[in-house]
């Protein structure tokens, strides 16, 4: 029976549960989770750091715009190609050089800060190698997972990976802004390189490549910029597997990053007190579901993989979010921030694990791009759903409308998903 879409006769299912927390019991990729943590939590601070000087120097909406793009317009292009790098290397040594990355752009701001050389130009080229840098560990990171802990814990490995992520974006923005108000943007931004050391020493460390549990590297055609675009048509087949990289690209587009943008206007107009405190609290509410919500999981085993629970968790995240957008209640809007956190960490970690468990090993990679291009590359497309459409129907609307069509197309998904499972089970369709 399928671990993804419950199907008699398609592919096989574990014979039973893991342990809770079973990624965390595995000597090897406990380390590797703290480390990505600390990593995670170092690409916000860097954010932090970076967007507060840019805007108390340049005081352009233009560049601050320009910040969003940059970060995720690198997904969107180079996910696919950068999955076939994770395929044809050691995982290791793709993660290293994208961690060298970071740290290289942050020592970089130092210097600029440091010799007050600091211009346009100068900002945008490291605003996108930023970007890349965070596009070319996604790959190679779901890579190691696989090979951290196998199929059986796999959904354990990134569920919790996912959950780590999230602390390390809860608590970004709190260690980013202690740095710079302690040690001022310039030795904040040094300070920062630290917090990607350990990962990077870790994968000295380890015997795992991402390719171990597959036999180790073998020879794999070269996957071009243009020709990475041949990986959808490879899989197209795969009802289960579009499904979810459709699941995926739908929630990133239709509202992605656009909540946390929006934030201070929703702070605004459900202020309890000031304004400041609570957009504070908006925010908290808005990080703390994904932590919670991915501990709760983890804990209880409520949620298996399956292509049901995830279009489940994305009309969750989808219908929660459309109370948010259109509620003047400040306690319920809290409370839909926080489930929606939840579902929404359900959903991406159900949709990784499916992707990585039906995707063949020799383009693992590859596929996994496939969905960052989705569930991260479009991203930028929140902009448009809600930014512009904000502009004519206000923020509210133009929200509430984008989890509209969320909902929307997540059934559409799901339909799709189940009458492919269908057409596998009955054999006239063989």
């Amino acid at each position: 029976m399928c671990s993804a879409c419950a199907v008699p006769g398609h592919g096989p299912r574990p014979t039973k549960a893991p342990p809770r927390f079973a990624a965390l019991r595995n000597r090897d990729c406990r380390p590797y989770l703290i480390g990505a943590a600390l990593a995670m939590m170092a690409d916000n601070i860097e954010h932090v750091i970076t967007y507060w000087v840019l805007w108390e120097q340049f005081r352009s909406p233009a560049l601050a715009g320009f910040q969003v793009i940059s970060h995720w317009l690198p997904f969107l292009f180079f996910s696919v190609y950068f999955g076939g790098l994770a395929d044809r290397f050691d995982c290791r040594r793709v993660i290293q050089a994208a961690q060298a990355l970071f740290m290289l752009v942050s020592v970089a701001w130092g210097v600029l800060f440091l010799t007050d050389m600091l211009q346009v130009w100068s900002a945008c080229l490291l605003l996108v190698l930023h970007g890349l840098a965070g596009a070319l560990w996604g790959p190679g990171e779901q890579l190691m997972l696989h090979d951290f802990v196998g199929d059986e814990e796999l959904p354990s490995a990134v569920r919790l990976n996912a959950t780590f992520r999230s602390l390390g974006i809860l608590f970004g923005p709190v260690v980013g802004s202690a740095l710079l108000l302690g040690l001022g943007p310039t030795a904040g931004i040094f300070a920062n390189v630290l917090f990607y050391l350990p990962l990077t020493v870790f994968l000295f460390r380890t015997k795992f490549t991402g390719h171990t549990r597959d036999g180790g590297l073998v020879e794999r055609a070269r996957v071009g910029l243009v020709d990475s675009v041949r990986v959808l048509r490879d899989v197209r087949d795969n009802h289960t597997l579009v499904s979810m990289i459709v699941l995926g690209g739908l929630g990133s587009f239709f509202v992605g990053a656009s909540l946390q943008s929006a934030m201070p206007i929703f702070a605004q107009d459900l202020g309890a007190g000031s304004e400041g405190s609570a957009y504070g609290v908006l925010l908290f509410a808005n990080g703390v579901g994904g932590v919670v919500g991915g501990v709760v999981l983890e804990a209880t085993g409520w949620v298996r993989p399956s292509v049901r629970a995830a279009v489940i968790s994305t009309l969750v995240y989808g219908a929660t979010t459309c109370v948010f957008a259109v509620t003047g209640n400040y306690l319920l809007a809290l409370l839909m921030l926080v489930v929606g956190g939840v579902a929404n960490l359900a959903a991406m970690s159900i949709g990784q694990t499916i992707v990585q468990l039906e995707a063949p090993a020799a383009d693992r990679g590859r596929v996994v791009g496939v969905y960052g291009t989705a569930a991260n590359g479009l991203r930028f497309g929140s902009g448009i759903t809600v930014g512009l459409l904000g502009a004519v129907l206000g923020v509210h609307w133009s929200l509430g409308v984008s989890a509209a069509l969320l909902c929307v197309g997540t059934l559409a998904a799901g339909l799709y998903a189940w009458r492919g499972a269908v057409q596998r089970s009955d054999p006239r369709s063989a």
